[in-house]
């Protein structure tokens, strides 16, 4: 008798996985997130709480760890999936909501509408948020198993057909993959979009008889979480994509290169791999087939220029975490000197859908020219932060009004940054540009790993731009010219600007002084860290002016443009709050018995405008060379 072929291997893990998961069917579960965004937002308690609380009761139902449920806004959230009811989700929950939850609906048959977000649909026996407004927008593809699943548990994705891509693949031919994801048009989602296909061709032609496979999940922008969040909520999915490029190229070893401040994207992903192993999908002979391969974790030190192909690579091999010249791509002499992929986690995410669904329905989904999704860490001044994926093409107007519901306390848009720190700041007047990789590259920006901050009225352009170069310049591993000196001349030039300071040539100079950095550094950390300030300058450059010519921060943001001043028909003599709330005793009681501020002693902490109660509302902001009211009549 022959032995079994991958596919049968692969088919009596599946029906065994998707009994033990229906068995479950019949009994109520409450599914909590618990990615980091959920945990920060007190999950791992609330999950303790439904724990006490069911076992008081007597109640048989299951709390399981789930992960990023996407509505971060509503942390800590559950899924509660009781038989005879659609699921419901809740968020915002705490003690008192959970002990309510549990009493009336898990206890009895009350699911209390009033404080769910959503009643689900049921797909087989998964929910989905179809129902979310925000769900005619939404595609979820990676994110299709993320808050449903059980990260640490392999059977839960192998029940969704996972590594189902897999026992194809083996069945068949390693190029029957490669031509798969090259007609399919998958493009890099770290950043630069260059086609995964044509990468993963140069390697397997690279001619060498030992390849490496290495997962980019050294994500370090400011406010972007899409990577971390998919490592702890879906980690088979990644594993599954990087063993079908390993297959395709012939490589044996691969690593995960994570940064070590994300401990439970490491914790799930190494759970992962040790199941996957026990379970012959990663190793020797994985499915009994003749291809080895296997995975190991490399956690990177937190340097944001080791997000960066070359530095990456660098640090892996002990080196210091620098970016080299190109050529030699990493596909032809990578680690080790051997031919390397290194694509992001969401490019070897989609590898599993296009093996088992095929290149023509991908790119059935987005644009000609960016098919597939994008996902976002959708953040800032937005109502509904959270993680969210749409089909390339939707504009950054849908993306921001219809899906995150807009800005709250009926504030103005004013920008929108996406790409991460190196990303370009566009404003109102590009909310109609689609999100795609050429679409967003004319308009200034670029689409990055997939962060996205909203600004409002309140924020200033310029001390944005000086935010974000900080952060760039800041993170410099000072290997070329342009990049060392340049950012440092520009952050001081913008940290003038804040002052107030500068004169007509300042602006030419820092566009001239930007174009040069953008055009002359080596790696990409360089070449696009002058985008928030170039797309400042073009959409903003009034802001800078007023900055500069007027000696005012339209926004009332830069410290040394700005004053506080005590309205005196408004101030209450016989109140004191504001003076037990100033640091450097600048508040002071007049001979009236009103109070004032003495300019030359008050540092801006803002402490008197918050403590000043709201039935009096007598401070206000200013920003000079403007007077304060009464001296404003006297002046006319």
């Amino acid at each position: 008798m022959s032995d079994p072929n991958p596919q049968e291997l692969y088919s009596k893990m599946l029906d065994e996985a998707k009994a033990e998961v229906v068995s479950k069917e019949g009994k109520t579960r409450v599914l909590v997130g618990t990615a980091t965004c959920g945990v920060s937002a007190g999950a791992l308690k609330i999950k303790e709480d439904f724990e006490r609380e069911i076992q008081e009761k007597g109640l048989d139902a299951d709390v399981v760890e789930v992960g990023c449920i996407g509505h971060c806004y509503a942390e800590p959230m559950a899924v509660i999936a009781k038989p005879g009811f659609a699921p419901v989700c809740y968020g915002y929950l705490d003690d008192g909501l959970v002990h309510r939850l549990v009493e009336d609906f898990l206890d009895g048959d009350d699911p209390s509408y009033e404080y769910a977000l959503a009643a689900l649909e049921r797909n087989d026996v998964f929910p989905t948020f179809e129902d979310f407004p925000r769900g005619a927008y939404e595609e979820k593809l990676i994110l299709e198993n993320c808050g449903y699943i059980n990260a640490s548990d392999i059977k839960s994705y192998i029940a969704r057909d996972g590594y189902s891509a897999l026992a194809k693949a083996l069945t068949g031919k390693p190029e029957q993959v490669l031509d798969e994801v090259k007609a399919a048009n998958l493009r890099g989602r770290g950043g630069a979009g260059f086609p995964a296909g044509i990468k993963w061709e140069a390697c397997l032609n690279g001619g060498a008889d030992e390849k490496y496979v290495i997962c980019n999940a050294d994500e370090g922008d400011p406010g972007a979480f899409m990577d971390r969040s998919i490592l702890e909520s879906d980690p088979h999915l990644v594993l599954e994509g990087m063993v079908l490029c390993a297959y395709a190229i012939g490589a044996q070893k691969g690593y995960l290169y994570i940064r070590a401040e994300y401990p439970r994207a490491v914790w799930h992903v190494q759970e992962a791999i040790d199941q996957a192993r026990d379970r012959g999908l990663l190793g020797s002979s994985i499915l009994g087939s003749e291809f080895d391969f296997d995975l190991e974790i490399f956690q990177g030190s937190g340097a944001f220029v080791c997000g960066e192909a070359t530095a990456l690579v660098n640090s892996m091999e002990g080196k210091m975490g620098m970016p080299e010249s190109r050529p030699p791509r990493l596909a032809s002499q990578g680690f080790r000197g051997k031919p390397t992929i290194l694509n992001n986690v969401k490019t070897f995410a989609y590898v599993p859908f296009i093996i088992n669904r095929g290149a023509d329905w991908f790119k059935e989904i987005g644009t000609d020219d960016s098919p597939g999704t994008a996902v976002f860490s959708l953040v800032g001044k937005v109502t509904n932060t959270g993680l969210v994926e749409v089909p390339m093409g939707t504009t950054l107007r849908q993306l921001i009004y219809e899906v995150g519901d807009g800005l709250p306390n009926k504030k103005e848009f004013k920008a929108v940054q996406i790409g991460g720190p190196s990303g370009g700041c566009l404003p109102e007047s590009a909310l109609d540009v689609p999100i795609d990789f050429d679409s967003l590259h004319d308009a200034g920006a670029i689409m990055g790993s997939g962060g996205l901050v909203v600004m409002d009225e309140d924020d200033c352009m310029v001390a944005v731009a000086r935010y974000f170069l900080e952060f760039t310049q800041h993170e410099s591993c000072g290997k070329c010219t342009f990049c060392r000196l340049g950012t440092k001349h520009m952050l001081d030039i913008l940290n003038d600007i804040t002052r107030g300071e500068g004169d007509a040539e300042t602006l030419g100079l820092l566009k001239e002084l930007a174009e040069d950095v953008r055009d002359g550094s080596l790696c990409n950390l360089g070449k696009t860290a002058p985008n928030p300030v170039l797309t400042t300058l073009e959409y903003f450059y009034d802001e800078y002016r007023a900055h500069i010519e007027e000696g005012r921060c339209p926004a009332l943001v830069c410290r040394d443009l700005i004053l506080y001043y005590i309205e005196p028909p408004k101030c209450s003599k016989l109140c004191n709050v504001c003076v037990g709330s100033c640091p450097t005793e600048a508040i002071f009681t007049r001979e009236d018995g009103l109070k004032e501020i003495d300019q030359e002693k008050c540092v801006k902490c803002a402490n008197c405008l918050k403590a000043c109660p709201p039935e009096y509302n007598a401070i206000i902001k200013l920003s000079p060379p403007l007077l304060p009211p009464e001296k404003e009549k006297k002046a006319k």
